[in-house]
């Protein structure tokens, strides 16, 4: 069989001389794969370095993750450290207060190691020293010590005795008592199922504690009246009103104005008939009657 060759002419000086070079086929041929394989081998060598510089990125980044959440860490542990100081202080505080005014403390939770009874102590002082913080910010550790009760006592006693309806609606004498009485129009004997106190016609009845108007509108020998709901099942009522400075289911705080002192209804003249209710039932107003509400924001002992 005869054999193919390529044959390459190359010029050979000034002259232009050729040269002729007989180059097989075959040997093309192992020249070509060889060029294919050396291709190949670059690509593959060129694609591991480029995954080894992702590689090297990605081992760097997480190095400065890593080196930012240590300093994270270092911070956290810092303001944990900070925190813990200023709850002992706290608590600390708690413990003073509590002493000074008589408190008693609420018990701790049993806790089964050392760390749990530190936790519970702590948890404990910090709600003694909210509970006395909203305590005062309410007026009830004002409204507690203003009533004598300073000792044996919990934050949770100052809180219920500031619920209560427990100052004056008004200041002046108490010209009618809580139960059987004289009728002063027929004179007959008959139930007063609150107490009346004399006052100067137009004078501000304020609300004795917070609560919701449930009614504010005449309401036959009670005249012009108002009812204001407690909550706890404690309700007030006040009669013979001139005039209305509240609506039936307005919010009232402890010493708002809510109506002025007059005589409607069946009145023989200027006063507030003031009762207090337990779950609709009357009660004697006069335990509630503790104290008067000397000027805006504070409290005063009455008589």
């Amino acid at each position: 069989m005869r054999k193919r060759f390529y044959i390459l002419f190359v010029a050979r000086g000034e002259d232009g001389q050729l040269r002729k070079i007989h180059i097989p086929v075959h040997y093309l041929y192992v020249l070509i794969v060889g060029a294919a394989i050396g291709a190949l081998s670059l690509t593959g060598i060129a694609s591991s370095y480029l995954r080894m510089l992702l590689k090297v990125s990605r081992f760097n980044q997480l190095q400065t993750e890593k080196e930012d959440l240590k300093g994270r860490y270092s911070k956290l542990e810092q303001v944990a450290k900070e925190r813990d100081i200023q709850v002992a202080s706290l608590g600390s505080l708690a413990g003073e207060v509590s002493s000074l005014y008589g408190l008693k403390s609420d018990p701790l939770l049993v806790a089964n190691s050392p760390d749990e009874i530190q936790n519970s102590e702590v948890t404990s002082s910090l709600d003694q020293l909210y509970a006395l913080r909203t305590s005062a910010l309410s007026g009830a550790t004002m409204t507690g010590i203003s009533l004598g009760l300073t000792r044996n006592v919990t934050t949770a006693d100052w809180v219920r005795a500031n619920s209560a309806p427990n100052i004056w609606p008004v200041e002046g004498h108490v010209t009618g008592s809580f139960g059987e009485r004289i009728d002063p129009f027929n004179g007959e004997g008959a139930f007063h199922s609150g107490v009346d106190i004399a006052s100067s016609y137009g004078q501000g009845v304020m609300a004795p504690a917070d609560g919701v108007v449930v009614f504010a509108d005449f309401m036959g020998g009670y005249g012009r009246a108002i009812m204001i709901d407690h909550g706890h099942g404690i309700s007030t009522r006040y009669g013979h009103l001139a005039n209305f400075a509240v609506t039936a289911g307005q919010h009232v705080h402890r010493g708002d104005t809510i109506g002025y002192v007059g005589l409607s209804g069946r009145s023989t003249g200027p006063h507030l008939h003031y009762e207090v209710r337990i779950n609709d039932t009357p009660v004697n107003p006069h335990k509630y009657l503790r104290l008067t509400f000397a000027h805006a924001g504070g409290f005063s002992a009455g008589s």
